[in-house]
């Protein structure tokens, strides 16, 4: 995002994805047939229930059909300084121990693990929870320091968690003060391998870009001016607001669907895939959540050598892939100049490495070549405009061509543009016009298959994600997006999951039908 402007299913398989699609929108109630499991106490990871499952031997329930704990939720945030915190690590592996840094004005605070999912809609589950602890202002951090002007909290770590029986998934770290003032802290419990299954990608650090913690971000330095913003941004300092709102908002509502519908699944971050964990070698698909816009080269070619190798990628957003970055400090430290990239130390020295777009110089590289289509504009509010209605991923939704779905299309777009490196053939699946800052153009979601076998989809717009929620009890805040438009996003995504969770698609759908003169002849 800019500061300023700037072969096919089947009839069987068609019915079998609709007929799990009409289930309800993410947030809807149980089905009858869900178990109920009881929770593990305090202090202790909770058990991982012996419900049987149809077909087979009685044994450890799936996560999704294990019961959740509707007190997750965040009742009163209180003073930035009431209660905050961070972890030493993005991501653990299972079993393995992590740093907990808090500050609060409380006496006393404690920490509950839910592990985020469906659980008959409750969305999460608590796994783990710590006894009271001794509280400690650490003050409101170090301040933007040196010439990136980098805010760290600098805080002395408070506990230290293990997470022995936690199952891999991400996690919100809810933080009570003993005052009853709370915040989120977030975690993800890594896959160490993706084989067979669909991997999420956590984009950790979009989140820290916009984390304005201590004043500062990507975006803005601490008297609101994009000149003063930090050209650099620390995992060492707590998440602003409620403590992850990119995640509640963008990513959470996937999690919730994917786990419902009992897919096999992998969690990983940015983080891990930059640092060379092999979590998508072998695996059925990656989704891109719905905001994931601040990637290194590394993580691009290691994604780009997936869908090489026949991975199905999903790009629920837009404005994917958009930022170079660097991550430093053992991967603590996000860095990216963006237009001060001649401030860069290396884009002299090693300029593919230099931190700005993608597509800009120098080496420049748009993200078109892998997503599909190219970041467009900000900000927009425009239907969503099906095209391609008979298409496999738009089954049972009972769409036809030209029908719009309102709100759906926003804040931020992308489009096909033949100008910049396209995959071709490539199939516009929705063609929406939009006027962006005055400017008409158009927002597509888009669909082409690589050599190798790989399927891949791209929304086009940055709401596609939130629209699972949009209206709900979780997410109020619906941008006029109503119940038609949910139902609409749900049907089509759950298609979209268990196409790709099937294996390369390119072996198993229709081939794209390359539309793009043809819709864009004017």
């Amino acid at each position: 995002m800019n500061v300023a402007p700037r072969g096919g299913l089947g009839r069987r398989g068609f019915l079998r994805v609709a007929a799990a699609a009409a289930v309800g929108t993410v947030a809807g109630t149980v089905a009858a047939c869900e178990p109920a499991v009881q929770l593990g106490g305090s202090g202790q990871a909770a058990s991982p229930g012996t419900a049987a499952s149809p077909g087979s031997s009685r044994g450890p329930a799936p996560e999704r059909l294990l019961a959740g704990d509707p007190d997750w939720r965040i009742h009163r945030t209180g003073p930035d300084e009431a209660i905050e915190g961070y972890c030493d690590r993005a991501s653990v592996l299972p079993g393995e121990a992590f740093g907990l840094h808090v500050s609060t004005t409380g006496d006393r605070f404690r920490v509950t693990a839910y592990r985020m999912g469906w659980y008959g809609g409750a969305l999460a589950r608590r796994v783990w929870r710590s006894a009271w602890a001794r509280g400690r202002d650490q003050g409101r951090g170090e301040g933007a320091a040196g010439d990136t002007r980098i805010v760290r909290a600098g805080w002395r770590r408070s506990m230290t968690v293990p997470t022995e029986g936690w199952p891999e998934g991400v996690y919100l770290l809810r933080l009570d003060s003993e005052r009853g003032h709370q915040r989120y802290v977030p975690l993800v419990v890594r896959s160490a391998s993706g084989d067979g299954r669909t991997v999420l990608v956590h984009a950790t650090p979009t989140w820290q870009a916009y984390n304005r913690w201590g004043g500062y971000s990507l975006y803005y330095g601490e008297d609101g001016r994009y000149e003063s913003r930090s050209l650099a941004v620390s995992f060492d300092r707590p998440y602003d607001r409620t403590g992850m709102e990119k995640f509640l908002i963008h990513e959470r509502p996937v999690v919730a669907l994917a786990e419902r519908l009992g897919l096999p699944l992998a969690y990983t971050t940015h983080g891990d895939l930059e640092d060379g964990h092999d979590v998508l070698s072998g695996a059925s698909a990656v989704v891109f959540l719905g905001h994931d816009e601040y990637w290194t080269p590394g993580v691009r070619r290691t994604v780009a050598d997936a869908r090489d190798a026949g991975v199905n990628l999903a790009f629920l957003g837009a404005n994917t892939c958009y930022r170079r970055v660097r991550l430093e400090d053992d991967g603590r430290t996000v860095v990216c100049y963006k237009t001060a990239v001649d401030l860069d130390p290396l884009v002299r020295r090693r300029p593919s490495l230099a931190t700005t777009d993608f597509r800009a110089a120098p080496k420049a590289d748009p993200e078109s070549s892998l997503v599909g289509v190219y970041y467009d504009g900000y900000p927009v509010d425009a239907p969503f405009v099906v095209h391609e209605p008979g298409h496999w991923i738009f089954a049972g939704t009972g769409a036809r061509r030209g029908d719009a779905f309102p709100h759906l299309v926003g804040v931020e777009y992308d489009r096909v543009n033949t100008g910049v490196p396209t995959p071709r053939p490539l199939q516009i699946l929705a063609h929406s016009p939009v006027t962006c800052v005055g400017r008409p153009s158009f927002a597509d979601a888009a669909y082409y298959t690589a050599p190798g076998g790989a399927g891949v989809f791209a929304s086009g717009t940055m709401r596609w994600a939130e629209t699972l929620m949009a209206g709900t009890r979780d997410l109020p805040r619906a941008h006029g997006i109503g119940a038609r438009t949910r139902a609409f996003v749900t049907t089509a995504t759950t298609n979209l999951l268990k196409g790709f969770a099937e294996g390369p698609a390119g072996e198993r759908m229709p081939a794209p039908d390359d539309n793009v003169r043809s819709t864009y002849r004017r």
